[in-house]
């Protein structure tokens, strides 16, 4: 008797796979056949030596996971067998460690698992939100579909993503560029002044600007070791601050109160929700399990647990929109959207309709936060270069006016 894994599909289109001991591939089709299954794939189960870590040890980039999601779906709708997709999909990919964990859960494929639970073993590249809808794409007999909506899903997320970045790029290389001229100047370009100040008298008779700024150079110089501590230790600090549990929230609840950055965190939260949960909802995953998962993936922990809240008052058997009303964070528009899809029975589509909504709503957000931030940064940027411009040259200007 020898081991052989199979792939088929039943009447109703739905793919189907395990192991069966038989004599030969002859009798695994007979008996497959016998329970109203059509063999597509039959093979001897293979001899696997487990890694204790896949080669490469790089990060698998979100284009790649798109573009494996969308030329997976294409072939599974085209009646490819499961393994020959990921047999050929893994050699395709030019990341070396996507291409070994592609060759991972095919192994684990044929040795008879389900494909999700091939994909649960690489939680770093497959989320628990992908996990989910493949299992329920699995158990529905609609893959195809399934790996489609995740990867337009996942199109979208990116887009979302990569919006939010270039708001923030330009006030945070201002700040950068802002902080780096500051230290030159006090360390290299002030001690010049002083000297040459050295020469017209007595301190005393310096303007107070000028003197403040010289008593700030020397303080700096004189403690450099505590200045470059402060300068590298905060974002150290900060970033062990968000470690922390309450130290996240606390951070989280700060950045969504924030003057226009906070407005658009709130609707990226808010896309990002509704998306998320009109993709799983409309994949027939339980909303229970949906909420949970949802949470997980919100990225602040105040939205997280406006969700969790409302999935523990769905348990209880109230509707969505009451509590999440409750939670505060999500504007009453899209409360009582939710409420009209729940009383209708379309709430994917209603979610679906306020996630493209608000795609829309972070574009004009980000538009607004550059347009506020470029004179504000130019503002800060200049207003600083100024106050040293003037109080470096204020003395010989009233040195001149003396003379004359």
């Amino acid at each position: 008797m020898a081991t052989f894994v199979w792939e088929g599909r039943t009447k109703s289109g739905q793919v189907r796979n395990g192991i069966m001991h038989a004599k030969d591939v002859a009798e695994v089709e007979k008996k497959l056949r016998a329970q109203a299954i059509s063999p597509e794939v039959v093979k001897k189960k293979p001899f696997v030596i487990k890694l204790p870590k896949l080669p490469g040890g790089g990060r698998v980039p979100m284009k790649d996971i798109v573009i494996f999601t969308r030329q997976f779906s294409t072939m599974i709708d085209a009646g490819l067998p499961l393994v020959q997709c990921l047999e050929i999909l893994s050699t395709q990919s030019e990341n070396v460690t996507f291409r070994a964990m592609l060759k991972d859960i095919k192994e684990t494929v044929e040795g008879g698992n389900t494909f999700a639970d091939a994909l649960k073993k690489h939680p770093k590249v497959f989320d628990e939100l992908f996990t989910n809808l493949v299992a329920a794409g699995e158990v529905g007999g609609i893959l195809d579909t399934i790996l489609s909506r995740l990867a337009t899903y996942i199109e979208k997320n990116m887009k979302l993503i990569k919006k939010v970045k270039s708001a923030m790029v330009y006030p945070v290389c201002i700040v950068i560029i802002g902080i780096a001229v500051m230290l030159i100047l006090l360390y290299y370009v002030i001690p010049i002044f002083e000297a040459i100040f050295a020469d017209f008298g007595s301190k005393a008779s310096l303007p107070a600007m000028t003197q403040n700024l010289i008593d700030l150079s020397k303080w700096m110089r004189e403690n450099y070791l505590l200045v470059f501590g402060v300068v590298f230790g905060v974002p150290i600090g900060i970033k062990q601050f968000k470690k922390h549990p309450k130290g996240r929230w606390y951070w989280d609840k700060l950045m969504l109160r924030m003057p226009a950055l906070g407005n658009l965190l709130r609707k990226v939260a808010v896309a990002k929700f509704t998306r998320t949960l009109g993709t799983m909802i409309s994949s027939g995953v339980p909303i229970l399990d949906a909420l949970e998962i949802v949470a997980k993936s919100a990225g602040n922990r105040v939205v997280e647990h406006g969700i969790l809240h409302a999935r523990e008052k769905i348990s209880e058997g109230r509707n969505m929109a009451e509590p999440l009303a409750e939670s505060g964070v999500f504007p009453g528009m899209v409360v009582q959207m939710i409420a009209v899809g729940e009383s209708t029975g379309a709430l994917d589509q209603m979610l679906n309709k306020i996630a493209d909504f608000y795609d829309d709503e972070v574009d004009s957000a980000v538009d607004g936060l550059t347009a506020l931030m470029e004179p504000v940064m130019l503002v800060f940027l200049g207003g600083m270069v100024g106050y040293f411009l003037i109080a470096m040259y204020l003395p010989i200007f009233e040195l001149a006016g003396a003379v004359g």
